[in-house]
């Protein structure tokens, strides 16, 4: 049976992978752009939005960076990041998400005075009003923060220790974004050490512009306790998609810890980690046991939110019991205390159905 889009807005959903700054509404950044004077391509929202969308999937990894220059240069003050944040909540609480761990650079957002704690606090705000937004319109949601550093800069060791400072006020994990190919986890090995002495979590961008080789040092050297994207550790899969795949160690490792995958359909498309959502290596890693996650990875840039994605798996052949497993699977992969998870995965459990 098919499910319809207002059945599945209405499922629980857990989003463990998504970009603060790639997920503004365009009204908000048109807005915000008019008031500091920046020009963008557009000031249209439907045109702006059809736009980052057209470069998303143009195939020209510049064209699609160049979002990210225009939503961070509106996210230099408190008050544009605060209210970026709460509407970040509130569009997923829209979109029927329970939990949302949402990541962002703070050396980004810096060049007009900011120091990385006032991004921190100011972000930390935003997450606050947007539960509290959430809430008065009938929605329960929590959210929480990931730090991410810059892979190919050289701040990470500052952004751990910026991430360790807020540790129990609202950040609960650590990751490192940006060019993955030429800039691996080991370039941030002190960064890695530090969390890794003070038990910190950490998940890391791995597997999508780099191969298996990537994971493997994201999941050793890195400690890193999810992956983001992971979408070509089936390249340590020899026979991968046929009736007798073999599991390289690297693959076995993820598989028999149950690493979430932090996959991200539409997005993985965009950037070529995955030839379509049809094709994409999810279903196959799916069948196999993986721990795969969806998400949305940067909303506005790729056009989608997490009712998008559902319906774009259930499409591609996805049941409500894959959709179910694959929530529980982001619930207990969630940077959150044991019995906060275990509550967590009730709600989904709950949401689905599945303990009636």
């Amino acid at each position: 049976m098919t499910l319809t889009s207002d059945e599945i807005r209405a499922l629980p959903k857990v989003v463990l992978h998504d970009h603060l700054d790639g997920g503004l509404r365009p009204e908000t950044l048109i807005e915000l752009a008019a008031e500091i004077g920046y020009e963008l391509p557009y000031t249209d929202p439907d045109m702006l939005a059809k736009h980052f969308v057209a470069n998303a999937n143009s195939g020209d990894l510049v064209r699609y960076l160049e979002a990210f220059a225009h939503t961070t240069a509106v996210m230099q003050t408190a008050a544009q990041i605060t209210r970026v944040a709460r509407e970040a909540v509130v569009d997923h609480a829209r979109d029927g998400v329970i939990y949302v761990e949402l990541r962002y650079a703070p050396e980004q957002h810096c060049e007009k005075g900011l120091s990385m704690q006032d991004v921190v606090d100011a972000v930390q705000t935003g997450l606050e009003e947007g539960v509290a937004e959430a809430a008065e319109e009938g929605f329960g949601i929590r959210a929480a923060a990931l730090l991410c550093a810059m892979r190919h800069l050289d701040k990470s060791l500052e952004v751990a220790e910026l991430a360790l400072a807020n540790r129990g006020t609202g950040c609960v994990g650590f990751d490192i974004a940006g060019p993955e190919l030429g800039f691996p986890p080991a370039k941030h090995a002190a960064a890695f050490a530090l969390l890794r002495d003070e038990l910190f979590p950490v998940t890391i961008h791995a597997g999508e512009a780099d191969g298996a080789g990537s994971v493997s040092q994201a999941l050793g050297l890195g400690a890193a306790r999810r992956i983001g994207h992971g979408v070509r550790i089936h390249e340590d899969i020899e026979g991968f998609g046929t009736e007798t795949p073999v599991l390289g160690h690297i693959a076995q490792y993820a598989l028999d810890q149950q690493i979430p995958l932090e996959m991200c359909p539409t997005s993985n498309v965009h950037t070529g980690a995955a030839e379509s959502i049809a094709n994409h290596p999810m279903h196959e890693l799916r069948d196999l046991g993986f721990a795969i996650t969806i998400n949305t990875d940067d909303k506005l840039v790729s056009g989608v939110d997490m009712v998008s994605e559902f319906e774009e798996l259930v499409g591609a052949g996805w049941t409500t019991e894959d959709l179910f497993e694959a929530t529980l699977a982001a619930a207990w992969g969630a940077f959150l205390p044991y019995d906060e998870r275990a509550d967590l995965a009730d709600l989904v459990v709950e949401g689905y159905g599945m303990d009636e």
